[in-house]
This record gives C-alpha cells, sequence and structure tokens, in this order.
C-alpha cells in the first residue's frame, strides 16, 4: 500500500478483545497480535502519536463471567487483568518489529507493567513510544469502550478510533440481519436515541461532552488502521457535525 499522509497528530485507537483471536471463537491467536502489530507500525511511520486502549473479552467477560456467580465486581477486575495480558503481548508483537512500545496501566500489577497517567502517557508518545493502555477505567462497571473515550479526553487526542468485527455502525447487527442498514455518518445523540448497541453508551456521552469524533470501522481488514488515520472514508464518523 502507498505511503499515505496523517490526518491527526494523535489519535486513540480502542481494540476489543474479539480482535485477538480466531474467527468465532475466544483465546489468542498470536498470529493476530502480529498482523495489528504491522498494521500499528505503518501508522506509526506516518508520524502520528498513537495510544491504544485494549479489550479483555478474548480471555475473559466481566459481566458474563458474574452470571456463573462470581461476584461481579472480582469478575470485573479479573477482566481487567485480561486487559494487561493482551496489552503486554501486543507490546511483544511490536517490540519484535522494533516499534518502542510501553504498556500503561489502570490497575496496578508491580514489576510487571506500569500505572498510567495521563501525563505519563503524554510524555511516552512524545518520546516515541506507542502506549498500551490497559485496565480500563480501573473501576468495575466499567467497559473498555468507557475507558478509551476517557483516556482520549484526557490525552486530547484528535479521534477516538474504535475498531470492530463490523465496518461500520448499522442498523442492527449486520451479522444476523442481512436487511441490515449501514451509517456513514451519525450523530452522538443518533446512537443514543436510535439505541445503537456498536459503542457503550457512557462512552457516547463523553465523547459529546468533549466533541471528540469517534470512527467505528472493521480492524480486521488490512490497511484499515491506516485508512481511518489519513482520512479515508471507512467506517461509520460520529461526531456533532
Amino acid at each position: 500500500m502507498p505511503k499515505r499522509k496523517r490526518k491527526y497528530k494523535r489519535v486513540l485507537l480502542k481494540i476489543s478483545g474479539e480482535g485477538f483471536c480466531p474467527e468465532n471463537s475466544s483465546g489468542i491467536d498470536n498470529a493476530k497480535f502480529a498482523s495489528i502489530a504491522r498494521e500499528i507500525r505503518n501508522v506509526k511511520n506516518t508520524g502520528v502519536e498513537i495510544a491504544i486502549v485494549v479489550g479483555g473479552g478474548n480471555i475473559i467477560r466481566g459481566a458474563i463471567l458474574s452470571k456463573s456467580g462470581i461476584d461481579r465486581t472480582r469478575a470485573d477486575q479479573l477482566g481487567m487483568i485480561a486487559t494487561v495480558i493482551n496489552a503486554i503481548i501486543l507490546q511483544d508483537s511490536l517490540k519484535k518489529l522494533k516499534i518502542p512500545a510501553c504498556v500503561l496501566s489502570a490497575i496496578q500489577i508491580q514489576n510487571i507493567v506500569e500505572p498510567y497517567g495521563a501525563q505519563k502517557c503524554l510524555n511516552c508518545l512524545k518520546e516515541g513510544y506507542v502506549v498500551i493502555i490497559a485496565g480500563g477505567t480501573g473501576n468495575p462497571y466499567f467497559t473498555t469502550d468507557t475507558g478509551a473515550a476517557l483516556r482520549a479526553i484526557e490525552i486530547e487526542a484528535d479521534i477516538f478510533l474504535k475498531g470492530t468485527k463490523v465496518d461500520g455502525v448499522y442498523s442492527d447487527d449486520p451479522l444476523t440481519n442481512p436487511n441490515a442498514k449501514k451509517y456513514t455518518k451519525l450523530k452522538y445523540m443518533d446512537i443514543l436515541e436510535k439505541k445503537l448497541g456498536i459503542i457503550d453508551f457512557t462512552a457516547i456521552s463523553l465523547s459529546m461532552e468533549s466533541n471528540l469524533p469517534i470512527i467505528v470501522f472493521n480492524l480486521r481488514k488490512k490497511h484499515n488502521i491506516e485508512k481511518a488515520v489519513t482520512g479515508s472514508k471507512i467506517g461509520t464518523y460520529i461526531g456533532n457535525n
């Protein structure tokens, strides 16, 4: 793919846990990590500063685990630990490509990852690191979508990129409803009023309050991260306009 010029100076990329696992399965797929790392390398080479919030659903989903009888707070904490596992593997995949990367976590795991702080994140970005942010918000009952929106606002990212397994926001689940309509552009309130479940409503509310634009796109398509960063029209754009 020809080298493109960046549109944004600093981006926050959210990668759900499903981005790291085999198709229609769970667990850890090293090939997925390696593929995403190569995509991130291409983005980094455009000169953009990139912070990445990772999910952990490929390993544990707190909300689902709690239904088995485990205390919800404890279940969510285990989900946060799962995000740290994904973050460390992604860091290792980037380092194999000679891309400097660090992991900052909202939950403290001494001697393994460093604690998250907005200023520390900004310093690392300015020093040329890809910053991988784990642990969500550090609190139970909040999704990693909300954590991603919060971190994007804290570091003053130009755009919140949400990578998913579908190529945008639809009126219904396109995997089960072939007649679902794809939206190319939406306002924040459209997500709330239409109850479109592609992104957590708390994340939408935070983004709306801070006028943080969002692009929802298919992470699994090659070069899509780079296309999003360079301003190509992919996925669904969510904002005030």
